[in-house]
């Protein structure tokens, strides 16, 4: 018998693997690489978007 943390474990890795669709409205898009920066990742982005709201998608 799987205990309940095995379970979430397994439920989240057929997530990542699933592809979704998404429909995003806005003023401009960039298409980047993610660069390695210590134990995470970074992009960088213009600087006249400071301050505003942007979203991030993997492809």
């Amino acid at each position: 018998m799987a205990n309940k943390d095995e379970n979430q474990e397994g439920a989240e890795s057929d997530y990542r693997e699933t592809k979704v669709k998404f429909e995003i409205y806005g003023r401009e898009m960039i298409e980047k690489v993610v660069n390695s920066s210590g134990n995470s990742g970074r992009v960088y982005l213009p600087p006249d978007w400071i301050g505003t709201k942007v979203k991030v998608v993997k492809c």
